[in-house]
C-alpha cells in the first residue's frame, strides 16, 4: 500500500550534490524544487571540535546557495570523529586504508548536522550524534573494501549503507544520519520552516 506524501508547503532547495541526501529526503516524502551545489572551504578551523565543525559546515553550505523569495534551503554535513579528532574524507586509497585501520575494532562518532533556512531567512540547525562500533577488520576485509570503491570520497572512508554495514557490531543513534541526513531532526526542521504542512 502506497504511503501518501505529507502536504508540501514552501519550495525547498537542497544544497548538496549528494544523491544520498536526495534519496533520504524522498523517504519522508520530500522532493526538492531544485538542487544547488554549495562551494565552501571544508577545512577545519584551528582547534575546532567535531560537533562545532559539523554544525558550522551545514550552516555554511545552506548559506552558500542562492535562495529565491519564498524558498527554503536545506543542507547537511556528516563528520566522522574519533574522540576530538575529525577524520577526513577518503580522497584516495592510501587515506582510506589509514582511516579503516583507525576505525577497526573501535567505536567512533558519526556527527550528522542539518541546517534549514526558512523562507523568512531564519536558520535553524540540529545535530544527530550516532555511536558506531566496527568489529576488528582483517587485511583481507580492508583490501576487498578498498577494491570495491564504495568508500572513496566518503567521510571516514566507508559507506554504512553498503558493504561496510556488515562490520557494524553496535550502533546507537540515527542510521540515516550516518548515511548523510538524520531524518528525525530533518523532518522537525522542515516542519518548522513551513516546508512540510500538517
Amino acid at each position: 500500500m502506497a504511503v501518501d506524501a505529507p502536504p508540501a508547503g514552501a519550495p525547498l532547495v537542497l544544497a548538496s550534490s549528494s544523491p544520498r541526501r536526495r534519496d533520504l529526503l524522498a523517504r519522508i516524502g520530500v522532493t526538492p524544487a531544485r538542487i544547488a551545489n554549495p562551494a565552501i572551504d571544508e577545512t577545519p578551523l584551528p582547534g575546532e571540535l567535531p560537533r562545532r565543525y559539523a554544525l558550522r559546515l551545514a550552516e555554511e553550505k545552506a548559506r552558500a546557495v542562492d535562495r529565491a523569495a519564498g524558498e527554503a534551503v536545506i543542507a547537511g554535513d556528516t563528520t566522522i570523529a574519533l574522540g576530538r579528532r575529525i577524520l577526513p574524507p577518503a580522497d584516495d586509497e592510501t587515506v582510506q586504508r589509514r582511516l579503516l585501520a583507525m576505525l577497526s575494532g573501535r567505536r567512533h562518532h558519526a556527527l550528522s548536522a542539518v541546517c534549514v533556512i526558512a523562507p523568512d531567512g531564519t536558520a535553524r540547525t540540529r545535530l544527530a550524534d550516532t555511536i558506531v562500533a566496527f568489529r576488528a577488520l582483517s587485511p583481507r576485509d580492508v583490501d576487498d573494501y578498498v577494491a570495491c570503491g564504495e568508500g572513496l570520497g566518503k567521510a571516514g572512508g566507508y559507506a554504512i549503507q553498503g558493504r561496510a554495514e556488515a562490520w557494524v557490531r553496535f550502533l546507537s543513534g540515527s542510521h540515516s544520519g550516518v548515511i548523510g541526513l538524520p531524518l528525525f531532526e530533518t523532518r522537525a526542521l522542515l516542519a518548522g520552516a513551513g516546508v512540510l504542512l500538517g
